[in-house]
């Protein structure tokens, strides 16, 4: 393994080294072509300010491109003869341009490149959050339009309450989502700052062109002061797990609601055959076994959090604790897209079975109506409570005619879908991020 830090005379224990260096490299291939494109615009400032000759900048950025297609292409391998992937490209650079590659690393620190190829990798993963979550809010809200008429229990303490309507509980799932789709976006804008250029975090005695690099990057701004870009480092990526948890929460109890209403003593929801497994040992069985990852994938990413929360720790200023936030970032980020990436799908294939729902309603579940009809003839609420608690007063009743009289706004008998579609239009209208 080379070192770039290596000097004369130091002796390198390669159990330490070992230690030092952990997963690093590997969690690197994540990172590494952000890295090459981070690589290329300070190239590219090193020039505008005189350390890097034209001739020399073109060099450079025919050897990137070179060295991202041979990754790409399997032809380059980020393994253990490397420290990290900062020391793999200039190392590769060194090798295919003499002086010109050991110039890359003027001005800059591996703190401000890990900062800035993981600020990129994060507005990638972003992007695909929002996008999943926006697909989901409008899976959601296009049942919700079609399914008024489908009434089913509305339970609270997971006891019968009142009756509710396919349609209300997919409308909750298309506001969560749209919710979340917001949250994606709004992340993606707090942490759109360019770190590149802060060096070790206190700056540099050259006239780096920040502005510019900050431009050819594609930030929307530049990350001004280099001390608060190493206190950032932790913080964003706890950001980014959040947005992304705020999504799996919501996936988790939705895929509780799947859990239980596809049991037999429910039997509201059949679920296609891809979603289930069979048992190893019981001939009858098919198990939501997708259902109950995706309820526990929430785990995962809230766990990862939790972990990088502990990491940093720290007092100001760059330390090496900080490699260890690589690993649950990478690791809570790919789970959780991971999970969110299936729920739009199975919104589409579950099926109601409405007979069991409908079955399900009983008497008692008038009983709140009865009271607010009472309270609303003039019966002081406190009285017509208690003579709607009374089993007597309960009758059958036709529960579309329920769902239609409950017009409070957002209830069944109004919906308000045309509000939550409008925000969702609204997201879609603002662009891609």
């Amino acid at each position: 393994m080379s070192l770039l830090w290596q000097k004369q005379g130091v002796q390198v224990d390669q159990r330490i080294q070992s230690f030092l260096a952990g997963d690093d490299v590997q969690l690197d291939r994540e990172f590494f072509l952000h890295d090459i494109t981070a690589s290329r615009a300070h190239a590219q400032g090193l020039a505008a300010i005189g350390i890097l000759s034209g001739p020399e900048l073109a060099a450079i950025d025919a050897a990137l491109d070179d060295l991202a297609h041979r990754y790409g292409a399997g032809g380059f391998v980020l393994d253990d003869r490397y420290e990290d992937g900062h020391s793999a490209i200039e190392a590769f650079l060194t090798e295919q341009l003499g002086d010109a590659g050991r110039r890359i690393h003027t001005g800059r620190s591996r703190n401000d490149q890990v900062l800035v190829a993981t600020r990129l990798w994060l507005r990638e993963r972003l992007r695909a959050l929002a996008t999943t979550c926006a697909e989901a809010a409008g899976v959601a809200l296009e049942r919700a339009r079609t399914e008024h008429g489908i009434a089913m229990p509305g339970y609270t303490h997971l006891q019968r309450a009142v009756v509710s309507s396919a349609a209300h509980w997919w409308a909750g799932w298309a506001e969560a989502f749209t919710d979340n789709a917001q949250r994606a976006r709004l992340t993606f804008d707090w942490i759109d700052a360019n770190p590149m250029g802060t060096a070790a975090g206190y700056g540099v005695n050259l006239p780096l062109q920040r502005d510019a690099a900050t431009q050819a990057l594609g930030f929307a701004r530049l990350q001004v002061n280099p001390g608060y870009a190493q206190l950032s480092r932790g913080k964003f990526e706890i950001a980014a797990l959040e947005a992304v948890s705020s999504a799996t929460m919501d996936l988790r109890r939705f895929a509780w609601d799947l859990s239980l209403f596809t049991t037999a003593e429910f039997g509201f929801v059949a679920l296609p055959p891809r979603y289930t497994t069979g048992s190893s040992i019981m001939p009858n069985k098919r198990n939501p076994d997708v259902v109950e990852l995706l309820r526990a994938s929430h785990a995962v990413v809230a766990a990862a959090r939790a972990e990088i929360e502990q990491v940093v720790a720290l007092p100001s200023g760059y330390h090496r604790d900080l490699q260890f936030t690589k690993a649950p970032l990478v690791r809570g980020m790919a789970h959780g897209l991971r999970a969110l990436e299936l729920l739009p799908d199975l919104m589409r294939s579950l099926a109601w079975r409405q007979d069991a729902m409908r079955a399900a309603i009983d008497p008692s579940m008038y009983a709140t109506d009865l009271a607010v009809e009472l309270a609303r003839d003039g019966v002081p609420f406190r009285d017509a409570y208690r003579q709607a608690a009374d089993p007597a007063a309960w009758e059958a009743r036709d529960p579309q005619a329920s769902l239609d009289a409950r017009v409070s706004p957002g209830a069944p008998g109004d919906l308000r879908l045309d509000v939550i579609e409008a925000r969702l239009r609204a997201l879609d209208a603002a662009g891609p991020i």
